[in-house]
């Protein structure tokens, strides 16, 4: 029977040690390490300390290791959109349907508080009543025809504005918000395009009076101008400008080649008569 030498007993030796300390490694490698996904951002839950640390700076996407005992929560920080049904009153409590979708995201260094105080169910816990609560809190002030005018920015502005307000005390960055497919009770939208219309009307009629008033306007003034010009023509014909036009006309007439027979001074008030052949 062969007896092991002393050589070969201290190379089993770290065979052993080797595998004692790699095995377990190999065994909790994954309860080692983590790896945060992209657009991520992970917090450490320490179990056997106070859970997490809203202080700590969150693990950035990649590669990281960890006690085996603690967990990593990982929260998206991309943005992120959030779409909600909303029925809400007016001022004149008529109920108006829409839809509104907020673009958001967490805010990176306040992870651990978002975390500890409100957790990873936030856009529930959150976000929701907030749209549900702003909205009708800033629709409740203006009447229902008033989203037809240019109001309807002021009133998404306000909206944006509380909104805002609300989700960045709760650590959650507001990136904008859009308000579609509102809706008004049927009576009020027929008897909105009943005024639209009535208004276009109206609006039609006086261009036509205006469009007459000026018409009208146009012929007075060339009117006036047809009399003043008869008034200057009259006051400067006299008999003798006549006479002086009617011998002017003789003498181009006199050299003409056509034959004719002038006689000078036989017609009306003294004027040449012009007899053709």
């Amino acid at each position: 029977m062969h007896t092991p030498t002393q050589k070969e007993k201290t190379r089993l030796k770290l065979i052993a040690i080797s595998i004692i300390t790699i095995l377990p490694v190999v065994l909790l490698w994954s309860s080692l390490t983590v790896t945060v996904d992209s657009g991520h951002a992970g917090l450490t839950f320490h179990t056997f300390g106070n859970g997490v640390n809203p202080e700590a700076e969150p693990l950035t996407s990649g590669f990281h290791f960890k006690a085996p005992w603690d967990e990593v929560y990982q929260y998206e920080i991309r943005q992120q959109e959030l779409f909600e049904p909303l029925e809400v009153l007016s001022s004149n409590l008529l109920k108006i349907s829409m839809d509104m979708t907020v673009f958001y995201q967490p805010t990176y260094d306040k992870l651990g508080y978002l975390e500890v105080e409100r957790g990873r169910r936030y856009e529930s816990k959150v976000i929701q009543p907030a749209m549900r609560s702003v909205a009708r809190e800033v629709i409740a002030k203006y009447l229902p025809e008033e989203f037809n005018t240019t109001k309807r920015e002021e009133i998404q502005t306000e909206i944006e504005t509380r909104l805002a307000n609300k989700l960045a005390d709760n650590y959650i960055q507001l990136n904008d918000v859009l308000i579609r497919n509102i809706k008004l009770p049927n009576t009020l939208e027929q008897a909105i395009e009943r005024k639209l219309q009535q208004e276009q009307e109206s609006l039609e009629y006086e261009f036509r009076i205006e469009k007459a008033t000026k018409e009208a306007d146009r012929k007075r003034i060339e009117a006036e101008g047809i009399r003043d010009f008869q008034n200057i023509v009259s006051q400067s014909i006299n008999d003798d400008l006549l006479q002086w036009k009617g011998i002017e006309a003789t003498t181009e007439l006199s050299h003409s080649p056509n034959s004719k027979v002038v006689v000078i001074g036989a017609g009306e008030n003294g004027l040449p008569l012009i007899l053709g052949d």
